[in-house]
């Protein structure tokens, strides 16, 4: 008869979570490129399901919350209750065996029963407890490390901001019901209640106040054409200057977002801007990084003055 480490893992209902609270990765990932992850108690989490599995000692003293080499790859000297979670996931033939957290090795963990020949065989290895900690970790991350703490100017602030919010998308959909709309206190089109937001979340700036300034994109090009409200009209943007747009050319412009980077030997630009989509522009109800080009409709750069 087999070990129970060569035993395929036996499944069952993947247990309910909110959600998927991020990728993991340790520290030695940074030599591939991703960034090491911060601590967390969804690290508790897969700690204690992994030992529930026979792959990681116990609790003894507690669990920490770091995603070390050691848990990710397994322990050196080659024990099988050592391996970590590169153990399980060679057991349940997840290949390669990275020792990273995905959301296919995420949904194992949820799904896998403790092998015959364990302690608890046939429970589910996510226990009430582990999963208790996954709420908790998507209460915290949402699917996302977090960023780092911005540093530079608000303008440089305001746009790290905006970047963090990719993917947020209007519920229900066509509804404009989205955080920046309730931030602001009015429910409507919401490219420049985004960008307010960003701003005013971010720092005091001169320029934005919560549900009074901005909420129409208008107002914004008009008052940088006069020179109010810290806001001038530029030709040379820097990160988180506004770009105003005018896609009729009708002199009434439509959108605005974030300036975020000019590409190599192009005068196209990357703009981070709320309530846009591939199939509409103005009103697509999603955050998301777009590809502009100023030529291809009506443009205004302004520039957003730093706080005094």
């Amino acid at each position: 008869m087999s070990e129970w480490w060569e035993q395929p893992y036996k499944g069952g209902p993947m247990i309910a979570v909110p959600g998927f609270p991020r990728p993991l990765y340790p520290p030695d990932a940074e030599k591939q490129g991703k960034k090491p992850s911060v601590n967390g108690p969804d690290v508790l989490a897969y700690k204690r399901v992994v030992w529930r599995l026979g792959r990681w000692p116990g609790p003894a003293s507690g669990f920490d919350e770091a995603y070390s080499n050691a848990f990710s790859h397994g322990k050196a000297g080659g024990k099988v209750t050592d391996s970590g979670l590169a153990g399980v996931q060679r057991q349940a033939k997840i290949s390669p065996d990275t020792g990273w957290i995905g959301e296919k090795t995420f949904n194992l963990l949820r799904s896998a029963r403790i092998p015959d020949g364990l302690p608890n065989a046939g429970q589910m290895a996510m226990d009430a407890k582990a999963q208790s900690l996954l709420v908790q970790a998507w209460d915290e991350f949402g699917g996302n490390e977090p960023a780092p703490a911005p540093t530079g100017t608000l303008r440089q602030k305001a746009l790290q901001k905006a970047t963090s919010q990719l993917g947020v998308k209007e519920k229900p959909p066509y509804s404009n019901q989205v955080p920046y709309t309730t931030w602001y206190g009015m429910t409507g089109p919401w490219c420049a209640m985004f960008v307010t937001w960003a701003y005013e979340t971010s720092g005091d700036s001169p320029s934005f106040k919560q549900g009074v300034s901005y909420a129409y994109v208008p107002y914004i090009v008009n008052d940088a054409r006069s020179g109010r409200n810290g806001l001038t009209v530029t030709s040379s943007p820097v990160q988180g200057d506004l770009v105003c747009f005018d896609w009729d050319r009708d002199g009434v412009f439509d959108h605005v977002g974030l300036w975020e980077s000019q590409l190599p030997s192009s005068s196209d630009f990357y703009c981070i801007e709320g309530n846009t989509s591939t199939s509409n522009n103005s009103d697509g109800g999603e955050v998301m990084r777009r590809q502009r080009n100023p030529g291809s409709q009506g443009t205004v750069f302004v520039r957003v003055a730093e706080p005094k």
